[in-house]
């Protein structure tokens, strides 16, 4: 029997419906098109790319005790059988996230912000929660249905446009996780932490942390006539905490369950964070106003006043401050027999370079040309020590090169190597703790900060950094977090 193509395009829809499977963790039906063995294959590939954008911080004695504090969390999950995997990243981000099958990762940049092994662990059991619930499978499998959704509606109807409409439909759809999932996944963590023998208020602690950060970035912004950035790690509450109902309903029921001798930790996870890097690390670089150092690779870099510095794994971009030009750094792996500007017409491909340019700085070797095109790019190689430093500079929506070029060599001819007395500038600001005495305040602690920024902007970061914000003082007696 031949069926009509509408009849196929409705049978292939029926046949993704029942790509259903009992959640886990909730005991609900969800759509999910991906067994669990796929679930952990895909957690292994993806945990592969992503661990060569995070790098792992160096400090083993800190990544064993967030193993340990996680996996104490995980043993009473929903999905205790999984082998579960927690990693601190060497990045001053404030962010966590899960990958499928138990990859968890927790930026230093948020340990920094917390202030006690059970927020560790609330952190950490939110993560699993999303593992346990299998966030992360439902959206990839329910972006799929929308895509496979929308070509069988296409077959059916030969309207191509329905293929369109049902992928923006679906991408709308699962676009981050929501706050049904956060929730959902505050939830569970909150009962992991109180069958593990944690406080499950911990979760709520967390969040306010997280609510602080978001208020205080608000506030910064309104200050300086800029719009509100996007939300952050987790979500947004626009509401306190303590305040949320839907919050207070998820994480209420857990404490139910918690027994009554319930871990904080709150010295021994201090400990374990003195001398922590709090911004850039030595590893991956320092900015110091509009200087970059770096003394594992041992350069500097100077840009322009006003300019922006994002330092990633792969790459040290600056930009200007509308972001229309920026000009990124890159170590192209072993400096090559060739030389200099035979390099650059390597790496141009065949296209033609024009104003081609030898550079010799600071006893270094290189070249430097501008790529034709629309946009015209400015490019430069240094030969250091074994490798070869590359350098593309460009300008956004096509405008003209000779608007930042000057810009653009400037930051060039200021890569060379550390002087002996630019070391130490190399070197992070860290976490300390001090035990408040009497007749110390927030504000006789910020004077003896390194941290950078206004008085005001140094006072409110020791408070985000101890819990304090927006006004509270420690009490004599107490330990704190301070960065020197």
């Amino acid at each position: 029997m031949k069926w009509p193509a509408l009849s196929l395009a409705l049978l292939l829809a029926s046949s993704l419906l029942a790509g259903c499977a009992v959640n886990p963790a909730t005991g609900r039906t969800n759509f999910v098109m991906m067994s669990e063995q796929q679930e952990l294959d895909l957690g292994r590939r993806y945990n592969q790319e992503i661990a060569k954008e995070n790098p792992r911080y160096a400090d083993e004695k800190l990544q064993a005790y967030v193993q340990q504090v996680g996996q104490r969390v995980a043993v009473h999950s929903h999905r205790s059988n999984l082998t579960y995997h927690f990693t601190v990243v060497d990045s001053p981000d404030i962010n966590a996230f899960a990958l499928p099958g138990g990859y968890i990762y927790i930026h230093r940049g948020l340990l920094a912000y917390l202030n006690s092994e059970a927020e560790l662990a609330a952190v950490l059991a939110h993560e699993v929660g999303h593992v346990t619930a299998r966030h992360s499978v439902q959206q990839q499998s329910q972006s799929t249905a929308w895509n496979v959704l929308g070509q069988a509606v296409a077959i059916g109807t030969g309207v191509g446009a329905a293929s369109d409409l049902t992928n923006v439909v679906g991408t709308a759809f699962v676009r981050g996780y929501g706050r049904d999932m956060e929730l959902e996944a505050d939830g569970l963590g909150a009962q992991y932490l109180a069958r593990s023998g944690y406080d499950p208020q911990a979760m709520i602690e967390v969040v306010k942390v997280l609510k602080n950060q978001e208020d205080f970035a608000r506030d910064q912004a309104r200050l300086k006539g800029q719009p509100a950035p996007p939300s952050g790690y987790h979500g947004v509450f626009d509401t306190h905490p303590d305040n949320d109902t839907r919050l207070q309903q998820v994480v209420g029921p857990a404490k139910a369950l918690a027994g009554g001798s319930q871990v904080v930790n709150r010295e021994v996870f201090l400990e374990h964070l003195a001398g922590l890097p709090f911004g850039d690390s030595a590893e991956t670089g320092v900015r110091r106003g509009q200087d970059f150092y770096h003394a594992g690779l041992d350069f500097t870099l100077h840009f322009p006043e006003g300019w922006g510095l994002v330092n990633r794994p792969d790459a040290v971009i600056t930009h200007s401050a509308d972001k229309m030009a920026f000009i990124a750094m890159s170590m192209d792996g072993r400096k090559p027999s060739a030389a200099p500007a035979d390099y650059l017409r390597q790496k141009a491909g065949g296209q033609r370079l024009a104003v081609e340019e030898p550079l010799q700085q600071a006893g270094l070797q290189g070249a430097t040309a501008v790529l034709p095109g629309n946009p015209a790019r400015r490019v430069a190689v240094i030969y250091k020590d074994d490798k070869a430093y590359l350098f593309v500079g460009a300008i956004r929506n096509r405008a003209s090169l000779e608007t930042q070029d000057g810009n653009f060599l400037a930051v060039i001819r200021s890569f060379r190597p550390l002087k002996k007395e630019e070391l130490a500038l190399a070197q992070p600001l860290r976490l300390h703790l001090t035990q408040v005495k009497a007749g110390q305040s927030i504000a006789s602690l910020a004077r003896d900060s390194k941290l950078p920024g206004s008085k005001a902007d140094v006072e409110n970061r020791i408070r985000l950094l101890n819990n304090l914000y927006p006004i509270d003082e420690p009490k004599p007696g107490d330990w704190l977090k301070v960065v020197r």
